[in-house]
């Protein structure tokens, strides 16, 4: 008799699943809220069909100059997008990585926690353009 095992939703950014489904699939409710999160992160505004809002304008950032004011800009935007479309997750650092190397790349490091009732779970994830 074969288990069943719990999956909550696909895991993004998607991979081939060598279980038996077409996609990976996230089997904890924390890999499915980072999921979500990329998705939402690196999904441009009016590419989701029926949910033009959906998403992000980061790739609007990607020539304009690496510095506190954008920086500031793409902070609004992240903030004002997860309280939107993922309420359960509440932002709690957004650190701006610029290597002096090579100052056209931006890397967010966004730490986060996610609340369930009385219990607080804390991560992070890291998106670069």
């Amino acid at each position: 008799m074969a288990i069943d095992k719990k999956h909550i939703n696909i895991r993004f950014p998607f991979q081939k699943s060598n279980e038996g489904h077409y996609l990976q699939l996230n089997k904890t409710t924390k890999e499915a809220i980072k999921s979500d999160l990329l998705h939402l992160l690196l999904t441009n505004k009016g590419d989701r069909l029926y949910m033009p809002d959906f998403g992000t304008n980061l790739y609007q950032y990607v020539f304009e100059q690496n510095d506190a004011i954008s920086h500031g800009e793409i902070k609004r935007e992240i903030n004002e997008s997860v309280k939107k479309y993922i309420p359960g997750l509440v932002i709690d650092d957004m650190e701006f990585l610029v290597e002096d190397s090579n100052r056209n790349v931006v890397a967010v490091n966004i730490k986060f926690s996610v609340t369930s009732g009385i219990f607080k779970s804390t991560d992070y994830v890291m998106v670069t353009f």
